[in-house]
Order: structure tokens, then C-alpha cells, then sequence
């Protein structure tokens, strides 16, 4: 008998649920499990199952899953590895619809085997399988905490996803301390079935979660999971916490682009691509799911600051800058707003000072102007303990204040100070109220909240298609032309017919095979004129000796083809060379960089930055999954770090930044749509005036080796 539905509705809302592996033994996995789900609340039929029979908790052990009384909607498998795909079978049989493999010893010591058997005796019956090697789940809907972890959890609207148990089963007391409220805790384990997209669309559609915050080790399916995350609602939020900050995925020495493709720098531009947050750490994943949980999203980017004390004042004006908050300057209207509610020796400057002498009645009267304010889209409020019991003071009129206007306006608030600052925190986190211990803490979340705001801004402008006419086919023909010669690494003329299909303008050269040819070219071309060796061989040709610029005549160029011959056969004796390059030399222009590489978890990629050392020694460089819009390429330039450059710092000429755009965009299409190719290096690319476009310089192009 085997379940119909494909949604893990019942995995979160059973309403039955066999423990295979209930233990009478308490401290064990399977006792504490069964216990928990007894002493969660949940109202549906519990039946522990143990072949050795007897009583547990004051129920009955069943000693099969077949003397069962009825279907069952989960089923939650405690047994050592060795049984648990027969324990698989038995539930398919029951018509059981969702597992839950507590146990360990699979994947993750090594049985991948042992481990793709069992989902695969799952999949005959069409259950969906959540792990092996989890803690087990908590769901707020249906009052169950099936886990081995802590009992007491704090409803609320979080959904906390976790690749490692021992981390999220600390997460569950952590968020109880900290009066964060969870709709749901699922542990994903080895993830080799059920796995974060799967999570992340349940989520999506679920009314008591407004937060999915994830802690992930890696992802096999990034570009699902960026579709999923681009799909959800407005009102919902994704928050990762990705762990392998230091691990550096593979880097293809044949290109720049590949070399600089680590696979941490990736996760990070996919996130920012699709919408997700990224927390340096779990205390900031908090603190932005506290934020994003208790309060919506600014209506427009003006902030304004209320203190009773000058020196967290500048802080956080110091934070606002760093997190990209920007604090509401006009003075005329904070004067307008505020001169007559704050002491005569405050300020009404934002930050706005209050002073340590203003009581509860200032500070509130401050706060309320601040939230009628319909100028000002978000409030910040600071408070410093600075006597015996008024910090209480402060946190009532927070709460009161907050209480009427905090579903309207965005707010977020601080208490600086000892004990008794603390116990305010606390009380104020008690009534869903956002407030933190620490000023940049505070301004960080509001960070986060307006990060988000701007994502969604962008996102309903998208207004321009992803379609360009590129003979794919034609393309795709000639590089299986190349890969039958056996060769992975076009040379130079092949590579400058594949741009040339692409739409993507490149200087004008030859390739020769003689001297004299080489006089010939340079004098067609022009002087001056550039030498480079082409050799499937020879990748890096300045460091072969095979690249010789800026030659003026004849002579130098007789002499330059001569001495790359030379270095190259004496660098590379077994190098295959196939001639000799003859380019124009440009003049002018800004050296500039596009490539392209594949990731493991996300696919197909497009890279930008300033080309030449700028690429090799600063590795100041954006990234993209590809492909992506115009648009995007547009934005992607503007976030390096020397995107001055490009625009006039100086008093320079402002480059073509849209015939740039129109290369990222193309490169972006071609690798998604040419499976085949596995890096592009388009280094440089010289930019001139606006309105004078752009022209390849050099370019490296590599097949996938499969």
C-alpha cells in the first residue's frame, strides 16, 4: 500500500506516529525521543514499537510495526544501522508516508551504499525519507517535539533548519533562553533524500513561519535552491548560516577565473543574487531572525536614532554607515519633529540626544514623534543605564510605544548597561520585541531588514529578458570539433570565432605560421602591433616569454617573433605551437576582466573585475550564477571595489560601462546554454569613453574534460 501525496505536510502535522525503536531505558535515544513526543502536547495516536515487547511511559510496546492498528503518517526509525532499511520495508508496507531515520552509520561514515539502499526501498512505496542522522523535528502546528533534544522550546514563527545535529539540538535551548519563537526545528542530516529545497518550499507555504533560518555545510542543487528562495512571498525570509568560510573549492590553474572561483566566495554572490541573508556567525543569525520575526520591512530608507546618551549615539552612527543604514539629515525636519519633546541642552542633530538626565516621559514623547513621522522609515533606540532602576523606565516606554506603532514602522532598540540593562533585554524579547545588548548588534539587524528591502526593489523592477540571438548549436558543433581533434583548450583563431558567433567584439588579429606572414599581418593591421605565442600548452605566455607588446616596425617585429620561438621552445621543449599571434596594440582604455567557470553547487558562472594585476594581486572581483540580466550586469560591475575607476575618479573619462554590461551579459547566456564549456577568460578587455565601447584583448577558453 503506498501513499499518494508528495508534500511533507503530514512529515510536520501527523496525525499518527509509530517510534520504531522506543526504549523503556531512560537515557536512551529511543526514550527520550517517545518521552518528549508524550510531554510536547501533541494530540495525535503515539505507538512505540520494539520487538522485545514490554512497557514504556505507561504505553505498551508493539512488537512489530505490523501489529500496528492503523496507517501510520510518520514514522520515526531508532535502530542500528544494520536494520533500518528492513525497518524501511515493514512502513512501506504499512502505508506509512513520511520517515524520520534517527539512526547514524551511513554516509556519513562512509556507507553510501548502505544508505542510497534504504531511500530506495522508500522511494517503492513513495515515502519520503528525512535523514539518516538526525536529532528528529519539532513542529509548532501540531504541538510535537520529536527530537532527542531539549524539552521546552518557544513557539513562535522561526523555522530553524540544521545540517548538524549536535549544533541544532544546542540551537533549540539557545532560542528558549533567548525568547526566540520557532514554528518548526528539522534536522537534515545527511540529507539523502528529503534536503534544504524541499525545506525551504514546505516553509514558504506555511502561515506560522515567517523566518527559514538554515545552518549549512554544503549544497548539491544550488540553482534549485536559488529558485526556490527567488519564489518565495514577499513576507517571507531566508537566513543562512554557511559554514567553510576557509575551504576553497577547486581552482582550475588554467584561468583566472577559475582560480578565484573558491567555493565560499560563490555561496556568498548566489545568496546575494537570490535574496537569501548570509550571518557571519550564529549570534547575527539570531539577531536577524529576531528582527526579521518582530518587525516589517522599512517603508523608505530614512533612520533616525533616539539617545539619552551621546557616546552610543556615535556609535552607532559609526555602524549605520558600516551596515549600510542611512540616517535621515534633514535638519529642518528633525528640528520640526523633536525641539519641543527633548530637554533644551539635547540635540535634535540625528543621532537624536535626549540626554542622560531625560526620564521615561522624554524618551517615550521621543520615540512617538519618531514613529508618527511619516518621513521616517525606521527608528533606532538606544538606552544607557545610568541609575539604580530607571532603565525600567526606558523599557516600559519602549514597550508602550512599540505596542502601538511596532507593526507599523520599523524598530529596533538597545539597552547599554549592566545586570538590570540585561533583565531589560530580556523582558522586552518576552513581549516580541526586538532589542539587543549591543549597539552594532541593533544596527546590524536593521541592516538586514533594509538588505531585504532593497532585494525586493530590485527584484520587481526586472523588467528585461535573458534572450539573445547566439547560434548555440552553431557553437556547440565547433567545440565538438575541437574535442574530437583531443584537445580541451581552443586556440586563438577557434576562440575568436566562438566570441565572434557571441556578438562580443575582439581587437583584429592573425595567426600566422612564418616571418614573413608575420611582417605581412602587422603591416595590414598597423603599427603597433602585438606578438603572443598560440599553444594548447603554453597557458600563461608573459611568464613563457611568448608575448611581446608595443612593437613599432618591422625589425621589432622580426625580432620579438624570433625571441618567443625561442623562450618557448627553451621554457616549454614539449610544447605543441601552433604560430604565432599578430594584434593590434590598443591604445587607451581601462583594463577589465570577464570570465567564466562552473561551481559544483551552482553550475554555470560569470565573473567581472578591473583586468591586468588588479585580477591577479587585489582579487577584487564580483561573481554571478548565470545567466543573469542586463541589469544585473550593470549592478554586479558597480559592486567592485574599484568600480571608481570605471566612472571618472580623478577627473578620468567615464568608461562604456553598457558595452561592458553587454559582454558580462553575454558570457553569462553562453555559458549557460554551452554545457560544454568549462572556463572563459576574456582578460583584458579594454574600456574606452562612454559611447566608444569595448574590445577583448586576449582570450582563454577550455572545455570540460568528460
Amino acid at each position: 500500500m503506498a501513499p499518494k501525496q508528495d508534500n511533507l505536510e503530514r512529515l510536520f502535522n501527523p496525525r499518527s506516529i509509530a517510534v520504531i525503536g522506543a526504549s523503556t531505558k531512560e537515557g536512551k535515544v529511543g526514550h527520550t525521543l517517545f518521552s518528549n513526543i508524550l510531554e510536547s502536547g501533541y494530540e495525535g495516536e503515539v505507538y512505540p514499537v520494539n520487538p522485545k515487547g514490554g512497557n514504556v511511559l505507561g504505553r505498551e510496546l508493539y512488537e512489530s510495526i505490523e501489529d500496528l492498528p492503523e496507517p501510520i503518517d510518520l514514522a520515526v526509525i531508532v535502530v542500528p544501522a544494520k536494520i533500518v532499511k528492513e525497518a524501511v520495508h515493514q512502513c512501506g508496507e504499512k502505508g506509512v508516508e513520511h520517515i524520520i531515520v534517527i539512526s547514524s552509520g551511513f554516509s556519513e561514515v562512509g556507507k553510501v551504499e548502505e544508505e542510497r539502499a534504504l531511500v530506495e526501498e522508500a522511494k517503492k512505496y513513495g515515502m519520503r525519507v528525512l535523514g539518516p542522522n538526525v536529532f528528529g523535528i519539532y513542529s509548532a502546528k501540531s504541538d510535537l517535539n520529536a527530537t532527542f533534544g531539549p524539552s521546552e522550546i518557544e513557539k513562535g514563527s522561526i523555522a530553524l533548519l540544521s545540517q548538524s545535529g549536535a549544533l541544532g539540538i544546542a540551537l533549540i535551548g539557545k532560542t528558549a533562553q533567548q525568547y526566540l519563537g520557532l514554528s518548526a526545528i528539522v534536522s537534515i542530516g545527511n540529507k539523502a533524500d528529503i534536503d534544504d529545497v524541499d525545506l525551504v518550499e514546505y516553509f514558504s507555504q506555511d502561515d506560522e513561519s515567517e523566518v527559514i533560518m538554515v545552518y549549512m555545510e554544503g549544497l548539491d542543487n544550488g540553482q534549485e535552491f536559488m529558485e526556490t528562495a527567488e519564489g518565495l512571498e514577499e513576507d517571507k525570509t531566508v537566513i543562512v548560516l554557511k559554514s567553510g568560510r576557509s575551504e576553497k573549492g577547486a581552482t582550475a590553474v588554467a584561468s583566472h577565473t577559475g582560480s578565484l572561483a573558491g567555493s565560499d566566495r560563490i555561496f556568498s554572490s548566489a545568496f546575494e543574487q537570490c535574496g537569501v541573508l548570509r550571518a557571519e556567525n550564529l549570534r547575527e543569525a539570531f539577531n536577524w531572525s529576531r528582527a526579521f520575526s518582530n518587525s516589517p520591512l522599512p517603508e523608505n530608507e530614512n533612520t533616525v536614532v533616539v539617545t539619552n546618551g551621546g557616546g552610543i549615539g556615535v556609535l552607532s552612527a559609526d555602524a549605520a554607515e558600516e551596515c549600510d543604514v542611512k540616517l535621515l539629515d534633514d535638519q529642518t525636519h528633525l528640528k520640526e519633529t523633536f525641539e519641543d519633546v527633548i530637554p533644551s541642552f539635547g540635540s535634535t542633530k540625528n543621532p537624536i540626544d535626549i540626554t542622560g538626565q531625560a526620564g521615561k516621559e522624554e524618551y517615550e514623547r521621543s520615540l512617538r514623534r519618531a514613529y508618527e513621522s511619516e518621513k521616517i522609515g525606521s527608528v533606532i533606540g538606544l538606552y544607557c543605564e545610568a541609575g539604580s532602576g530607571e532603565a525600567w523606565g526606558g523599557a516600559k516606554a519602549i514597550k508602550e510605544v512599540y505596542e502601538e506603532y511596532g507593526d507599523e514602522k520599523t524598530s529596533v532598540f538597545t539597552f547599554v548597561g549592566g545586570k538590570q540593562a540585561d533583565e531589560c533585554v530580556q523582558w522586552l524579547r518576552k513581549h516580541k520585541i526586538p532589542a539587543y545588548t549591543d549597539t552594532y548588534e541593533c544596527v546590524s539587524a536593521l541592516g538586514a531588514l533594509y538588505k531585504k528591502k532593497r532585494y525586493l526593489e530590485r527584484k520587481r523592477e526586472r523588467d528585461d529578458e535573458i534572450e539573445l540571438d547566439i547560434p548555440i548549436d552553431e557553437i556547440r558543433e565547433k567545440l565538438k570539433g575541437i574535442r574530437n581533434k583531443g584537445r580541451l583548450t581552443l586556440l586563438e583563431h577557434e576562440a575568436r570565432e566562438i566570441l565572434d558567433l557571441a556578438g562580443i567584439p575582439m581587437v583584429e588579429g592573425k595567426v600566422v605560421n612564418s616571418l614573413d606572414r608575420a611582417v605581412e599581418a602587422a603591416e595590414e593591421i598597423g603599427y603597433p602591433v602585438v606578438l603572443k605565442v598560440v599553444s594548447e600548452d603554453i597557458i600563461h605566455k608573459s611568464d613563457a616569454g611568448g608575448l611581446a607588446l608595443n612593437l613599432e616596425n618591422e625589425e621589432e617585429v622580426v625580432d620579438a617573433y624570433q625571441a618567443i620561438y625561442s623562450n618557448c621552445r627553451k621554457n616549454y621543449p614539449d610544447a605543441h605551437i601552433s604560430g604565432i599571434s599578430v594584434a593590434k596594440m590598443l591604445e587607451g582604455g581601462e583594463e577589465t576582466i570577464v570570465g567564466g567557470s562552473r561551481d559544483s553547487s551552482f553550475g554555470p558562472l560569470v565573473m567581472f573585475g578591473l583586468g591586468g594585476v588588479y585580477v591577479e594581486v587585489l582579487e577584487d572581483v564580483e561573481f554571478r550564477v548565470a545567466p543573469i540580466t542586463k541589469k544585473e550586469a550593470r549592478r554586479m560591475m558597480g559592486q567592485i571595489e574599484s568600480f571608481p575607476v570605471l566612472v571618472g575618479a580623478r577627473g578620468q573619462p567615464r568608461k562604456d560601462l553598457n558595452a561592458l554590461a553587454d559582454v558580462i551579459y553575454r558570457i553569462s547566456y553562453l555559458m549557460n546554454e554551452v554545457e560544454g564549456i568549462a572556463e572563459m577568460d576574456l582578460n583584458p578587455i579594454k574600456a574606452f569613453n562612454r559611447g566608444e565601447g569595448c574590445k577583448v584583448v586576449d582570450v582563454a577558453i577550455n572545455l570540460e574534460n568528460r
